[in-house]
């Protein structure tokens, strides 16, 4: 049985150490197939041409942050793995963070549902091939921090959503919330709504935009 392999990370090395890895008889196939990428453009264009092509991806591991291509509005793997989750939604899909803030990790989690969801300061050379393995077998395998991160979240008994956490995240990066229906497709008083309930919930008092970032980065959420 033959097996596809996409790799994305912008560091040719780990690339190279994911081959090697999964190369060393990890699977009972025959020897898998490597498309090695380094940034969101080249896989992009890889995974469109080999849905062109009527040709299969069977696991795609992506790294969460790389560089961008912003002629098809791709910015990171988080927007690869929404696509390849069109193009081939029967391959599964392994992401690698170094960032597992809250918000971030249940953007990622309630708009792509990963096979595979990993802090990188969990895994070595030993347990990435088993934590591969497992999810080709149809195992969902997210790490330690992930869960831990994800957890924060519910613990407070917040329902956030992508936009929520889009809103919050503009916020910290200094983007003024009159300009940010010209980041995500929300109108102004869906903004403010959505700020306002945001508020409601980190804030027992009220405060401005600066004591809501501030509560959130104390709480872990960003």
């Amino acid at each position: 049985m033959s097996l596809t392999i996409l790799i994305v990370d912008d560091h040719p090395m780990t690339v190279d150490s994911y081959v090697n890895l999964l190369s060393d008889d990890s699977f009972d196939t025959t020897e898998p197939t490597f498309l090695k990428k380094y940034n969101c453009e080249t896989a992009y264009k890889t995974m469109l041409l080999m849905e062109k092509q009527n040709s299969k991806i069977d696991f795609a591991i992506f790294d969460v942050n790389l560089p961008s291509y912003e002629e098809a509005n791709i910015t990171d793997g988080i927007d690869l793995a929404l696509t390849i989750r069109k193009t081939h939604p029967l391959c599964k899909v392994l992401l690698l963070t170094m960032h597992t803030e809250a918000f971030i990790v249940n953007r990622i989690i309630k708009s792509i549902n990963p096979d595979g969801f990993i802090s990188k300061s969990e895994v070595n050379f030993e347990s990435f091939p088993d934590i591969c393995k497992k999810i080709l077998k149809g195992e969902v395998i997210y790490s330690d921090e992930i869960i831990k991160s994800q957890k924060k979240l519910t613990h407070r008994n917040l329902n956030w959503d992508e936009y929520d956490s889009q809103i919050l995240i503009l916020l910290s990066q200094g983007v003024k919330t009159v300009n940010i229906p010209n980041h995500i497709p929300l109108s102004m008083s869906s903004v403010e709504k959505r700020k306002a309930n945001i508020k409601s919930n980190l804030l027992l008092e009220k405060g401005g935009d600066t004591e809501l970032i501030n509560k959130a980065r104390q709480l872990g959420l960003i």
